[in-house]
């Protein structure tokens, strides 16, 4: 799982991708949106190639002037003083437009006179721009705008990491720090945003799960329960560069802490007070989408958008329930190659609470996170070409999310190199941690998975910056997973142990098309989901817990894993047996990787041209 995964910074959170080599440059970033809308030019871009980047870059810096935050996250300064107007009809109204004038101007293309890898390149284009147009229609925006905050999405989960020195926002200048109390600003005026929208769905009868409503008090519990100088909003004043005057120090110091206490404290506990006095009795009681008015339909889309494929719950439902069935005769016989006797879900206990699997401290768990590491990058070139400059910290969760995070999950870093990816694990009650099945997800969210994904493709500037920094859930998370199974040509399974941590893991992605779909389609409960995922898994109830917990917030994402997973893994089957001896697995994954997260559809028509070019 990408972190930092809210739905207003979807474009930054799902970043996908990876190198394309047979790209040529990419067109000036100085193409003007008065290009891509055709509106005549002294000078029109000569060849095919050249008015499609033209589009591309156009359609870019329309994007990243409505979405500051996204420019931000790329390195990218020139919007760093605002969050940007969201939760708004005008933010909604340039989305659509901008979106419009882009299909507009793409249509005007001759697909035909593209070359191949252009010709992908257009039709995702066409793909994200279609996309966005279905999630900004009047009867979508009034199911999904007025539900703004759970516990996983909504800026009160992203800003504090963001604000406090340690997250992609930079504080190195006088500018820096003085754009930061002015992003501070916004965020006030968003979290009363977010309150009026929820007002209006409380009028309409399209709100959040009271689960979710209680987590998020909970959380805004905890910031404001801290002192302004122990908050993470404080971090930025901890570290004021060398070069900054006494003077300016001082006039800083003051400022920030007039606008903790005096601005974001009193938001945040605007929010939390509404919540908790007005929001919370009107919340639903049931936690699937399929129970909240008009929450069906919006599941069977928000499905489609997820996975890339027009696949039914029910479809998906019974998909999970074969793996789950699949993945636990592989763990019988892991169970059966150890000598334990007893019960698969006696085994799954053993593995639970038995010391030998259990890390002993923080710093022992950081440990064994940096010897994978390690481990890792001395297989790395037998299956890769190409590898990401950027390098790869590895970080437990700061102690005021740990309890909201799933086991792990990566930041992306900059271009540049200038921030490093991040990959974090999280040491909250290290009692429910159990070590097999550190190795797979270090290989999911760190190297050779998000941190490859992601990295790879921010570096190619040959790539259009819509294909570097955009993606869609299905690639990106089905990538992960596959990521994980390489664990075994690596050699990291050989010990059964560590095999059967990678066959839990495989299994919580199966047993998410089984869950995810029971909760939003089929009337299941949180309980009964919990229970599911225990039985049937080596997971803790805590790990369980937060889980279930996500997908109510997150509906359908999940799915993504198994889906994307499947198909990648069907893809380098059916090129292994139409290549043979001539397959290489390093070329296999350069194709994957090298035009960016694709729609499922296109990746395997890639793949199949590939496959025969190779033939």
């Amino acid at each position: 799982m990408i972190s930092i995964r809210t739905a207003l910074l979807g474009a930054v959170a799902a970043l996908p991708l990876a190198a394309c080599t047979t790209m040529q440059n990419e067109a000036p970033a100085t193409a003007s949106a008065t290009d891509a809308s055709g509106t005549p030019e002294a000078r029109e871009p000569a060849t095919a190639h050249d008015r499609l980047f033209a589009v591309f870059a156009a359609a870019d810096e329309a994007n990243l002037a409505n979405n500051p935050l996204n420019a931000l996250f790329r390195g990218d300064m020139r919007y760093a003083d605002r969050l940007g107007n969201y939760y708004t009809p005008e933010y909604n109204d340039t989305e659509r437009a901008n979106a419009r004038k882009a299909l507009a101007a793409l249509q005007r293309i001759d697909r035909d006179t593209l070359n191949e890898t252009d010709q992908i390149a257009y039709d995702v284009f066409a793909y994200d721009q279609s996309e966005k147009l279905k999630n900004l229609t009047p009867e979508i925006l009034a199911l999904t705008e007025v539900r703004p905050i759970n516990h996983f999405t909504g800026f009160h989960t992203f800003y504090p990491t963001f604000a406090s020195g340690k997250g992609a926002a930079p504080f190195r200048t006088l500018e820096d720090y003085e754009n930061n109390l002015k992003r501070h600003k916004d965020y006030v005026a968003l979290t009363d945003r977010g309150i009026a929208l929820m007002r209006e769905g409380m009028a309409s009868g399209v709100v959040e799960t009271k689960l979710t409503i209680r987590n998020v008090i909970e959380q805004l519990d905890t910031q404001l329960a801290q002192p302004v100088e122990e908050s993470p909003y404080w971090g930025p004043v901890k570290q004021f560069p060398d070069s900054f005057s006494d003077a300016d120090k001082q006039r800083l110091t003051a400022e920030y802490r007039d606008v903790i206490a005096n601005q974001l404290y009193p938001a945040n506990r605007r929010m939390r007070d509404f919540l908790k006095s007005t929001y919370l009795p009107a919340a639903r009681d049931s936690v699937g989408l399929s129970q909240m008015k008009g929450g069906a339909a919006l599941y069977k889309q928000m499905i489609e958008q997820t996975t890339t494929l027009p696949l039914s719950p029910d479809y998906l439902h019974n998909l999970g329930l074969s793996e789950v069935s699949r993945i636990k005769n592989e763990m019988e016989k892991v169970k059966a190659e150890v000598g334990f006797d007893g019960s698969l879900q006696e085994f799954f206990d053993f593995i639970r609470t038995d010391p030998q699997f259990k890390p002993k401290s923080r710093e022992d768990l950081t440990q064994r996170y940096y010897a994978i590491g390690k481990a890792v990058d001395e297989k790395i070139p037998a299956f890769f070409s190409k590898t990401p400059e950027a390098p790869l910290e590895i970080r437990p969760y700061e102690p005021f999310r740990e309890k909201f995070e799933a086991g792990g999950s990566y930041q992306p870093g900059t271009p540049d190199g200038s921030r490093p990816g991040i990959f974090y694990f999280n040491a909250y009650d290290l009692p429910s941690r159990t070590t097999p099945g550190e190795t797979t997800l270090y290989l999911h969210e760190g190297a050779p998975g998000h941190h490859f994904q992601i990295s790879l493709a921010q570096e190619n500037d040959a790539l259009p910056s819509f294909m570097r920094f955009g993606g869609n859930t299905a690639y990106v998370e089905g990538w992960g997973l596959y990521a994980e199974t390489l664990g075994y040509p690596m050699g990291f399974y050989d010990d059964p142990y560590q095999r059967f941590g990678t066959l839990d893991d495989e299994m919580l992605r199966a047993m998410r098309l089984v869950v995810d779909t029971g909760l939003h389609a089929k009337g299941w409960t949180r309980d009964q989901a919990i229970e599911y995922m225990l039985a049937n898994s080596g997971m803790g109830r805590t790990d369980a817990t937060a889980e279930v917990e996500r997908y109510i917030a997150m509906p359908s994402q999940a799915l993504a894993y198994k889906v994307g997973a499947l198909k990648i893994q069907e893809l380098r089957d059916k090129a292994k047996a139409a290549l043979g001896d001539r397959f290489d697995i390093r070329e296999f994954h350069e194709q994957v990787l090298g035009t960016g997260a694709l729609p499922l559809p296109v990746l395997e028509e890639k793949i199949d041209r590939w496959i025969a070019s190779e033939s």
